[in-house]
């Protein structure tokens, strides 16, 4: 089998996998994710939200079960801060230990042919978000979709030694980590960085949307606003897709959004296509996305792209409530 002209496989080196352990693993992640842990099992993978008491997000995560261990998926660049807070409750619940796997791989896998290299089935089986299979030495896990229709995975190696990677998949091993952030925007998951850790409520991000908030857990740090922002429709911003329409050079997380003379929203995740436009997700009001927006100081013009999954609370006269999910 010769290397394919587009590999599809792309080591995300930025990632680090978690490894939660102990009998009250499950009440101590409970009591702070903005997910119901009991949701997540050896089949399904859920997203979650790690919030201060205020509601502002410091980790969003990807988390999985590895036999009775919970496995939470965290960009590199985050890491720190993201253990430093969680290890202040940790010790609550006695016998729990919370380490990152020094030899775990993190692999994205775009399109289903990708996913067949390491399990024949995977496309039959993995039919939704969230969706696990164990396979020799890791887990592969469905994620969204790209708004364009592109079948998206992850694979974690959690043992390397397990298990030698088959040479269909080293054959399409190869993309670029950047192709792989291009696909997380164009499937509307937002990633936090040091620049916007605290800065949003889950539901900014869209979180509700990606199955990352569940609103009849019951009480989690961060809960009380978020379950607020969610009864009440108080949710004014959120995010979106967007695209520069000519080359621009990419900004930086935190970066305005124009709506005219005004700063509509700022920018979370910049992603440089092949041709020098960008990729953005960005919070913005929603009273002012329909405006002509554009980058700050003659910017390049910025055009909304669809996301694959619905946000009423985008739409006119829609209340923020009646779009919450319950997983």
């Amino acid at each position: 089998m010769t290397t394919p002209a587009s590999p599809t496989i792309a080591r995300l080196e930025r990632e680090r996998l978690i490894r939660v352990s102990g009998a009250q693993a499950r009440n101590f992640l409970h009591g702070q994710l903005s997910q119901n842990m009991d949701d997540v099992t050896p089949s399904q993978a859920l997203r979650a939200a790690a919030c201060t008491p205020k509601g502002r997000a410091y980790g969003l995560l990807l988390v999985a079960r590895d036999g009775d261990d919970f496995v939470l998926r965290c960009p590199t660049e985050v890491l720190d801060p993201l253990l430093h807070t969680l290890n202040k409750y940790r010790p609550l619940f006695r016998g729990t230990t919370m380490d990152v796997e020094p030899a775990a791989e993190v692999y994205g896998l775009l399109g289903q042919a990708a996913a067949q290299t390491l399990m024949a089935d995977a496309g039959s089986q993995l039919t939704h978000w969230g969706a696990t299979l164990t396979t020799p030495g890791g887990l592969l896990i469905r994620v969204p979709d790209t708004a364009e229709g592109l079948q998206r995975y992850e694979f974690w190696r959690l043992q390397p030694d397990a298990a030698e990677l088959p040479a269909a998949f080293k054959n399409q091993l190869g993309a670029s980590a950047i192709t792989w952030a291009h696909s997380e925007i164009a499937a509307g998951v937002a990633t936090l960085t040091p620049a916007t850790l605290e800065s949003y409520v889950p539901q900014m991000l869209n979180w509700q949307h990606l199955q990352g908030i569940h609103f009849k857990k019951g009480c989690y740090t961060g809960q009380e606003i978020i379950a607020r922002m969610h009864f009440l429709g108080q949710l004014k911003k959120s995010l979106y897709r967007l695209i520069s329409a000519t080359p621009h050079a990419p900004v930086i997380a935190g970066t305005p959004v124009m709506g005219g003379e005004e700063s509509v929203g700022e920018v979370v995740n910049c992603s440089p296509l092949e041709d020098g436009r960008l990729a953005l997700l960005a919070v913005l009001r929603h009273d002012r996305a329909s405006a002509p927006l554009s980058l700050p100081e003659q910017g390049a013009a910025l055009h909304l792209q669809p996301l694959p999954y619905t946000v009423p609370e985008q739409q006119p006269d829609t209340p923020s409530m009646s779009a919450g999910t319950d997983t």
